[in-house]
């Protein structure tokens, strides 16, 4: 499906570092940029690599308060002087020197990608180091210091779109993008997550659906722990694909944390690569479909950080750039050296986790006795009828 695919990228990116014990690790980052490399998918034709630049006070602006803004230079200039009501310091958010021009980067990268696409210049952008999507206008939140998929549809608004769609498939509820557009229907935001009973950030219900403006414009799926591969497509296919149908974005921006995985140390979900492949898949349609073919992604959370984010992400920039890698394929052997030399651990053999997902189609009906067939028809109720899709929810 794709023509063109931009991924802003600069070196300097995986200097958004918490420290070594931190489980945001940027060497996630790292190696995702180092396994898509070697599976050869940033010499495919359409395939570009593009400067950075920080975002600057006037581009932060457009989601944070100034206020905010000068709070995290002063904690950037001097660590050991947390502003913890601002979050800054905190162990979530530890400060670092450095961190307001390492966060302003990741949010100009994201704003890179989403100009790319607007202008033409590419069908496709993606930034896997963005996706910080719990910062709030006034205060870090959640490993997040600035929102770079908020700020990236806050841009693309002041350029002149007139609906963007928000969907983010990380296993914590997108709480800092729907917060910035809570009342403002030219955007839907879309969070599929572990409910919030049960993990951070404690909110993301379906009753949370947008302000006296915009209700209905904001959509969460709130899973319950264990959902796995099949119940969490099935969720997906029944909530994501028919309000993006009615919305008619003008671009779609999606957020891809992959700690949906069941592997991943924070979360509860139990999804496999190949799911979380799979719904690239469906979202990459979903632009073409109904947004022009104009899609803007980025990372996110993940924290197994060597046998999941650098396979989950390396399928999603091959995804964009139209050459999906077969699930089967061997991960490169200079790859696995690299892993091995520098972290001292073996790396993940093949692209697959060896499952082959498969869901039953929301259609087919209605279960009350599934806990997932539950928080799916909580959330129809809750905001279909605002999209005119009330007879999803006679099925």
């Amino acid at each position: 499906m794709s023509r063109s695919l931009i991924l802003p990228w600069d070196d300097r990116l995986i200097g958004y570092d918490f420290g070594p014990s931190h489980p945001l690790n940027p060497v996630r980052v790292d190696l995702t940029m180092r396994l898509a490399r070697a599976l050869g998918l940033l010499d495919l034709p359409g395939v570009s690599l593009a400067a950075v630049e920080p975002a600057d006070d006037d581009l932060l602006a457009l989601v944070h308060e100034p206020a905010y803004i000068e709070a995290v230079r002063r904690v950037s200039a001097a660590p050991q002087c947390p502003e913890l009501d601002r979050g800054l310091g905190s162990p979530d958010n530890p400060a670092f020197a450095g961190m307001h021009d390492a966060a302003a980067l990741v949010a100009g990268a994201t704003v890179a990608a989403a100009r790319a696409v607007w202008t033409g210049e590419a069908e496709h952008g993606i930034n896997v180091a963005g996706g910080l999507h719990h910062a709030m206008p006034g205060a870090a939140s959640g490993f997040c210091i600035y929102n770079d998929p908020a700020i990236a549809i806050a841009w693309l608004l002041a350029e002149g779109a007139e609906r963007v769609a928000y969907v983010d498939v990380d296993v914590h509820h997108g709480d800092g993008v729907e917060q910035a557009f809570w009342d403002d229907p030219r955007v839907l935001t879309i969070s599929l997550h572990e409910s919030g009973r049960y993990l951070f950030p404690g909110t993301g219900f379906p009753t949370d659906c947008g302000g006296p403006a915009a209700e209905g414009y904001a959509v969460n799926v709130a899973l319950p722990p264990g959902t796995a591969d099949g119940p969490w497509l099935r969720a997906f296919h029944a909530v994501v694909p028919p309000l993006v149908e009615a919305f008619k974005p003008d671009v779609l921006v999606s957020q891809h944390g992959c700690d949906s995985h069941v592997l991943d140390p924070l979360a509860h979900l139990a999804l496999t690569v190949d799911a979380q492949r799979t719904s690239y898949q469906a979202i990459h349609a979903l632009a073409h479909d109904h947004a022009g073919g104009r899609w803007v992604a980025t990372g996110g959370g993940g924290y197994e950080l060597v046998d999941v984010v650098p396979r989950a992400w390396s399928h999603l920039i091959a995804e964009a750039a139209g050459a999906p890698v077969p699930p089967d394929t061997d991960v490169p052997a200079d790859w696995l050296a690299h892993v091995e030399q520098r972290l001292g651990v073996p790396g993940p053999r093949r692209m697959t986790d060896g499952a082959q997902p498969s869901w039953q189609d929301w259609l087919r009906g209605y279960d009350p006795a599934d806990a997932v067939d539950r928080a799916i028809r909580s959330t129809q109720q809750a905001v279909f009828p605002a999209h005119g899709l009330g007879g999803w929810l006679d099925l």
